[in-house]
């Protein structure tokens, strides 16, 4: 290889120097010279190529002494020579009162919402007093065929080379240097964490390109690398016992140790024992850091191909890496946040981070001193936040108080807010948001918003927490609702309305607050706004229902009445804006002079016409219903349903729908409609009857006449048609109709459409004033029998 050297020269010849533009950096510009010399020393083949390199000077600040600054950047820099000290002095002299540009700010802004781990530096122990050379790459390559000692300082060396990225492409031709590394690195990792540690720098150098993966992946390091991390994570438990005699983690040593001085402090001996112990222990623990961070970032870099994370994950690096947030140095725990948080993107890692406990360990890391730590560990948890599992996990742990606290963070706000948005979709969780300063805050910025648009996160998490009482009645506080109301009316903001509207819907102390705005939200729902609009301010109208309101002047002064019978046609509008109009008309119903108002108008019509076109929305037919329930209670509109429309034919059609809300207020809208209407009484509870006895009359029918049968009732052998139900004795040819009970006993006690009921059930013998059920008869009467 040396004498090859003479027929190579390589020149490298310092150009221009400047500021950069945007950052706190100065720019070297230079050219290198490459040419091929003939035997007679005479270049035979030559190549020119420009470069520029970037010294950043992050540590400049006003109080900086510039002198001593330019001088070290000097000394270090080989490419500026000594005579432009002047001129190296002079540009940071510049830098240091140069005023942040608006574009440097952006970039900072950007560059904090991307963190990344820092990149690599030398590591303790890993320094050399001697300067290496590519031409001496032969050299370092003997030294990795001897000992320890020697392969740890070969492979230093060529680290050296390695850490310059002018020098990855001439070392990548290399094979012998890059074949004695793997063997070495396969064969002693674990002889020495120095040795491990520089080989596997070396090829995280070329890791760091992505056109030098197939080289990394050739020489299989990265399997290597999980076997590195693994071991030296089982290593851990029992490195520390080993060390020092005692059984804990790595955690608790010191505090042992500690505690041993402080029981026995006449014992010097004993003392300084300890001490070693844990100074010894310290330095492996520093070292085996170092590895793992090394090895990890080499992983992380090889992750980008989503080929290669998968045989990762088939190895359980998700495993590995949650172990590995138990420690405590802030630079590896960057490191390993950012990994998980790629990893976290795909549900089979998610899950295994779920079982695996991966939020618990989070938590300890929120909030924490270290800022780009916070932010990758918040985005992780916004990640995993996707999961309803592992929300109610987060919960659990305590995070809600800590995330609300992050709040006032400029740098983090807007993913706390994310995570508390995720948290507050789920009802379980709502109520608890009660017991810390969150809302508050929340209420704070949106009146600091001013004109401004809200931002989607900060109105999303305050629309999902109106939905719940306790805090509705926190946003009200004070003038909160006078401040959310004159900013909705303001700037038609539909966001904001939603809101509004959540809090309406809660009984209790802040319904009567909205008397106020009644006036308001009609004027509005008149307005020729977008329906979206409309819709809001409807459906805030309509969670009113407010007993001292008087829904009548409402109506007649904003002329609602011809709106909403026009929005009920189908296809006016969109369905939820028809849908909000039937809520708005069962709201009113509860008026007496407001549902006669609205019987005069046609709109009991037009709302069966309505359930007709959208008998297969159960939202629609409940909430149809419920008007129907709301106007049976007044006499005026319970006279127009009952005679002049079919509307009771349509509930017991619906009197058995699948839907149990359905049923519900179907059961109780007929049970009203019977109390007052005798020939619909009897029509209900035939329906009643035939639908509790049907699977029986059916069998009944299905049976032979002439086939024995072991149901026959005492000594009525020859009475074949008789067989029980459940409300009696009915004859199987139906020659006895249901309508022969029903014409002997009044309706769930509704005595005043009854005759003498007395005389024909005189023979039984039950109480009282016990309500009947609902199907004619009492549950501890004796079946009525009379045959003719």
């Amino acid at each position: 290889m040396q004498d090859d050297a003479r027929y190579l020269k390589r020149k490298v010849t310092a150009g221009s120097l400047d500021v950069h533009p945007t950052e706190k950096a100065l720019v070297v510009h230079y050219e290198v010279e490459a040419s091929i010399l003939g035997e007679d020393g005479g270049p035979m083949l030559g190549e020119r190529k420009e470069g520029q390199k970037i010294i950043r000077v992050k540590s400049l600040c006003p109080t900086t002494d510039v002198a001593a600054l330019a001088r070290k950047v000097v000394e270090e820099c080989k490419l500026i020579p000594a005579s432009r000290l002047p001129q190296v002095e002079h540009l940071l002299y510049y830098l240091q009162n140069r005023k942040s540009s608006p574009v440097e700010g952006k970039v900072e802004k950007k560059e904090k919402r991307a963190v990344k781990p820092k990149d690599l530096t030398p590591f303790e122990g890993m320094e050399l007093n001697e300067e290496a050379s590519i031409t001496r790459m032969e050299e370092y390559v003997e030294l990795l065929y001897e000992g320890i000692p020697e392969k740890i300082r070969g492979s230093a060396l060529i680290l050296q080379l390695a850490r310059n990225p002018d020098n990855l492409e001439e070392l990548l031709h290399n094979e012998a240097a890059l074949g004695a590394l793997a063997r070495v690195l396969r064969e002693d990792w674990k002889q020495s964490v120095d040795l491990a540690t520089s080989i596997i720098y070396i090829f995280f150098c070329f890791s760091s390109f992505s056109q030098f993966h197939t080289v990394v992946s050739h020489y299989k390091i990265g399997a290597l690398c999980m076997s590195v991390v693994e071991h030296e994570l089982k290593s851990l438990s029992w490195l520390a016992p080993h060390l020092c005699g005692l059984h804990g983690l790595h955690k608790t040593v010191s505090l042992m140790l500690f505690c041993i001085r402080e029981s026995a402090p006449e014992n010097g001996s004993l003392r300084r024992d300890q001490d070693k112990a844990l100074r010894k222990y310290q330095g492996l623990l520093a070292k085996q850091e170092q590895l793992l961070r090394v090895s990890l970032y080499l992983l992380l870099n090889l992750a980008e191909d989503t080929r290669t994370e998968l045989k990762m994950r088939n190895k359980n690096i998700v495993g590995l890496l949650v172990r590995v947030l138990e420690r405590d140095d802030e630079e590896l725990l960057v490191l390993v946040v950012s990994f998980l948080k790629k990893l976290s993107i795909f549900l089979e890692n998610k899950n295994d981070m779920a079982e695996l406990d991966t939020v618990e360990r989070l938590a300890r890391l929120v909030p924490c001193d270290h800022e780009d730590l916070l932010n990758l560990t918040l985005r992780l948890l916004l990640n995993l936040s996707f999961d309803s599992g592992l929300r109610a996990k987060m919960v659990e742990v305590g995070l809600l108080p800590k995330l609300t606290a992050l709040l006032g963070d400029e740098s983090n706000r807007q993913v706390v807010m994310r995570i508390l948005y995720h948290v507050s979709m789920d009802d379980r969780f709502r109520g608890m948001f009660v017991y810390t300063d969150c809302i508050p805050q929340l209420m704070q910025m949106l009146y600091d918003h001013g004109g401004e648009d809200i931002e989607a996160e900060l109105i999303s998490i305050c629309i999902n927490l109106a939905a719940n009482k306790m805090n509705a009645q926190l946003m009200c506080e004070g003038n909160g609702l006078k401040m959310l109301m004159k900013r909705a009316l303001k700037t038609k903001d539909c966001l904001l309305m939603k809101m509004i509207r959540n809090i309406s819907q809660h009984d209790g102390p802040t319904k009567p607050l909205f008397i106020d705005y009644v006036g308001d939200l009609a004027a509005e729902i008149r307005t020729e706004e977008e329906e979206e609009w409309v819709l809001e301010c409807l459906g805030t109208l309509a969670n009113l229902t407010i007993p001292d309101l008087d829904w009548e002047l409402v109506l007649k002064e904003y002329n609602l009445v011809p709106f909403l019978k026009d929005k009920l046609k189908p296809g006016s509008a969109e369905d939820d804006l028809i849908l909000e109009v039937v809520i708005m008309i069962g709201t009113v119903s509860i008026d007496d002079a407001c549902a006669v108002m609205l019987a005069k108008s046609g709109i009991i019509p037009a709302l069966i016409e309505l359930l007709n076109a959208r008998q297969e929305d159960d939202e629609f037919v409940c909430q149809i219903v419920y008007v129907f329930y709301q106007m049976v209670f007044h006499q005026a509109t319970r006279d127009v349903i009952i005679k002049d429309t079919q509307a009771p034919a349509y509930l017991i059609d619906l009197m058995h729908d699948k839907n149990t809300e359905i049923r519900k207020v179907c059961d109780n809208t007929l049970d009203i409609i019977a109390e007052y209407d005798e020939e619909w009484g009897r029509k209900i509870q035939s329906e009643k009857f035939r639908f509790h006895n049907n699977q029986w009359l059916e069998m009944v029918e299905s049976r032979q006449v002439d086939e024995p049968e072991a149901y026959l009732y005492d000594n009525d052998n020859d009475r074949t048609d008789l067989f029980y139900s459940a409300d009696g004795i009915t004859p199987g040819d139906g020659s006895v109709s249901p309508d022969f009970f029903s014409d002997l006993q009044s309706q769930n006690g509704d005595s005043h459409h009854a005759g003498d009921v007395n005389d024909v059930f005189d023979q039984t013998s039950s109480s009282t004033g016990r309500p009947a059920t609902a199907y004619g008869f009492r549950p501890d009467e004796q079946p009525f029998y009379q045959y003719s």
